[in-house]
């Protein structure tokens, strides 16, 4: 069997990345725990492949070669012959514990496990494996297919050489790798974090309307979306999580959670997988 690239998640962020790969001429095998997760990976890849040849970025000869690059498994062990395995699965600290464990355990020495945390240790991860000099993240962007960025996360212990082979593996993809060290929340989410969860208190303290917020954002500072629609956008959980992320790693109070986020989560208004969060869909 030839060498594959293996994603776990097929999810958004991990069908985004499979899609690329494939895309890149890889060999894919993505893997999740229920076929009808893999089933929806699949669709969600086919959807986006589709709409590259509406706009004739794609033939659909060109579409069923890619869409044939990628076999989904429930199987873990079907990773075993991959020279990387990137995982997309929750952003939580012991479900990535223990699949970075399983994973360790079947895959090649000289194989590179990567995450694509958002801001999870990527020296934890690392330190519960055996190859700890061959962990890495690698923060994809949302949408996966269409963002350039991935940010780079070196761990306590990730070897040069694994930076460079990531780098490259990067650049393969179509992608910009840019670098940084670990810390919680990395750069991209250090700095965007903050910045939404100041957004919540400013709706939160009543100072503006949630139109007004993101209008003077959009307008003010050129910014794609607004700060509060972002927010519905990465999903008010994953904003959460994050917040404790930071607030926990640094113990500073500025990185504290808004009551508000912290209510709509609690109330099941995540955002636009929800139907409802700061707006309503």
């Amino acid at each position: 069997m030839s060498e594959i690239f293996g994603v776990v998640g097929a999810g958004t962020m991990g069908n985004g990345i499979a899609q690329v790969a494939a895309r890149a001429g890889f060999d894919v095998v993505m893997r999740d725990v229920a076929p009808e997760f893999l089933a929806r990976g699949m669709t969600a890849i086919d959807k986006s492949l589709q709409r590259d040849v509406d706009k004739e970025r794609l033939t659909t000869d060109e579409k069923q070669t890619i869409l044939a690059c990628i076999k989904t498994t429930t199987d873990i062990d079907d990773l075993r012959d991959a020279f990387i395995v990137i995982e997309a699965v929750t952003e939580n600290l012991t479900v990535k514990s223990e699949l970075f464990r399983a994973l360790d355990g079947i895959m090649k020495t000289g194989a590179i496990l990567a995450s694509n945390t958002s801001s999870i240790s990527i020296t934890k991860l690392g330190a519960v494996t055996q190859r700890a000099d061959k962990v890495i993240g690698m923060h994809f962007m949302n949408p996966v297919p269409v963002m350039k960025l991935v940010e780079i996360i070196r761990g306590a212990a990730t070897t040069d050489e694994t930076y460079k082979a990531v780098h490259e593996l990067t650049e393969k993809l179509g992608k910009l790798p840019l670098e940084c060290n670990d810390s919680p929340g990395f750069i991209s989410n250090r700095v965007l974090m903050p910045m939404i969860n100041e957004a919540i208190f400013a709706l939160y303290e009543g100072v503006a309307t949630r139109e007004s917020i993101d209008g003077i954002m959009k307008l003010g500072m050129n910014h794609p979306m607004g700060p509060l629609t972002l927010a519905d956008f990465i999903g008010l959980d994953v904003c959460l999580a994050i917040m404790n992320v930071l607030h926990d790693g640094f113990g500073d109070s500025k990185y504290r959670p808004c009551p508000l986020l912290k209510r709509y989560v609690d109330a099941g208004w995540l955002g636009r997988k929800t139907g409802r969060g700061f707006y309503e869909y």
